[in-house]
């Protein structure tokens, strides 16, 4: 594992893992009628065996506390199916004639109204407390993993580095919830999808219908759903993705899917999430997972959205601070190049100054040039002729250099020569 592998893994390893979904809606209820049910029913044969009532007249008041904590623990639907059945058990089997709903007393039946009215209040208000403070927690839970995930986004420069931490962190926060894996996708120079980063396996290419379905995720703006894929391989040729948007559980009892979002930021779509994702009957139904529920709204996927989000939202930074580096750096090279071909003007200048001026001397008939100083013409012509050419080379090779078709071979070169070089090309001006 590489150093950077291992810089992301601990940003990310201490995420808090999201909530695991909980189960269908008719198992609590089951759950809850079985506790309610069972309480109410053991408290009335306590008071029934050991005969407390009559005796204490206000022993119906520890039915309140069994109502209060199934509300403060179960929900409202556990305290009121707990009050109803004691409001029942208690004038079945304690209030005189027993073994009857009649009641003789008609104070008996206010007294026994009473309860009942109490107990569901009580029941409604432990209820309402136990949710209020399960917000607050799931509220704390969500801030607190939302604020790592800025923190471990923003402690990375690069891109493929912030790429890398969002995927693992999808992977660590909800794998509770089925995620066995995530890649980000975006778009490269030729506006080809590619896998940017993944959390499994980074060296993963695309095949041709991922390839497809990731285009058409990205054009569209609209998520799409592959059951199955790595059971039906052969069911993949050519471009027709099964987008699904409700199914039923499978026979077998661990399915694999792959669902393609769209990443984006406000109307503008920057690329693509593929989740990979298991779902196992035995946690949470399919009509609950991450997988099928996609509206915003709901509270059971809405921190999703809002994760993804903030993620994408980090995806977009980063991808903006590289642009304005590269616009910076471009800017700088331009004013590289206008210094250097201000430079180059005024070298190419000299040679041909010198050029002119020794070739006008040749040509002035108005005075005798004998042989010696014909030939220092005719010298200096031939060198500032061969500076030039070298000047003339030099631009050729610079040009080739940023266009990509010459590299440059780096050596180190000694100062005294580089200075004997100099002084041997500048020589003529010198004198």
């Amino acid at each position: 594992m590489t150093m950077a592998v291992r810089n992301i893994m601990s940003e990310v390893e201490h995420l808090p893992s999201f909530g695991a979904r909980e189960g269908p809606l008719w198992r609590r209820y089951l759950i809850d009628s079985a506790l309610a049910i069972l309480g109410s029913l053991l408290l009335t044969v306590i008071v029934f065996a050991l005969h407390l009532y009559p005796s204490i007249p206000n022993i119906s008041l520890t039915y309140i506390l069994l109502v209060l904590a199934l509300g403060s623990t179960r929900g409202l639907f556990a305290a009121v199916v707990s009050s109803l059945v004691a409001f029942f058990s208690f004038d079945f089997f304690l209030v005189p004639p027993l073994y009857t709903l009649t009641i003789a007393k008609p104070e008996e039946w206010i007294a026994l109204f009473v309860f009942l009215a109490t107990a569901i209040i009580t029941g409604q208000l432990a209820s309402a407390l136990h949710q209020r403070a399960e917000q607050a927690s799931r509220q704390a839970r969500e801030t607190r993993i939302l604020y790592e995930l800025v923190r471990a986004t923003n402690n990375e420069e690069e891109l493929e580095s912030q790429l890398s931490v969002v995927v693992h962190a999808v992977v660590n926060v909800f794998s509770s919830w089925g995620v066995r894996d995530c890649a980000i996708l975006l778009p490269d120079a030729n506006g080809k999808l590619t896998i940017r980063a993944s959390a499994m396996n980074t060296s993963e290419q695309l095949t041709a219908d991922e390839e497809a379905t990731a285009s058409w995720v990205m054009k569209q703006a609209q998520t799409v759903e592959l059951h199955d894929v790595s059971l039906a391989p052969q069911q993949s040729r050519g471009f027709a993705p099964r987008a699904i948007v409700r199914s039923t559980v499978s026979l077998h009892p661990v399915r694999r899917f792959m669902r393609m979002i769209p990443l984006k930021t406000g109307a503008k779509v920057i690329g693509v999430l593929r989740l990979q994702l298991e779902d196992d009957p035995r946690h949470f139904t399919h009509e609950k997972s991450l997988g099928v529920d996609l509206d915003r709204a709901k509270p059971e996927t809405a921190f999703f959205w809002t994760f993804l989000d903030q993620a994408t939202s980090g995806i977009e930074r980063a991808r903006l601070r590289r642009e304005s580096l590269q616009i910076e750096l471009l800017r700088r090279t331009d004013a590289l190049r206008a210094a250097l071909l201000s430079s180059v003007s005024h070298d190419l200048r000299t040679p041909l100054s010198s050029i002119k001026a020794a070739a006008s001397s040749l040509l002035q008939e108005d005075v005798q040039w004998d042989e010696e100083a014909r030939r220092s013409f005719a010298l200096a012509i031939e060198q500032e002729a061969d500076r030039l050419n070298r000047l003339v080379g030099n631009l050729l090779d610079m040009s080739r250099i940023e266009g990509g078709a010459l590299k440059p071979e780096k050596e180190w070169y000694p100062v005294d020569e580089l200075i004997h070089d100099v002084l041997g090309h500048m020589q003529p001006i010198l004198q």
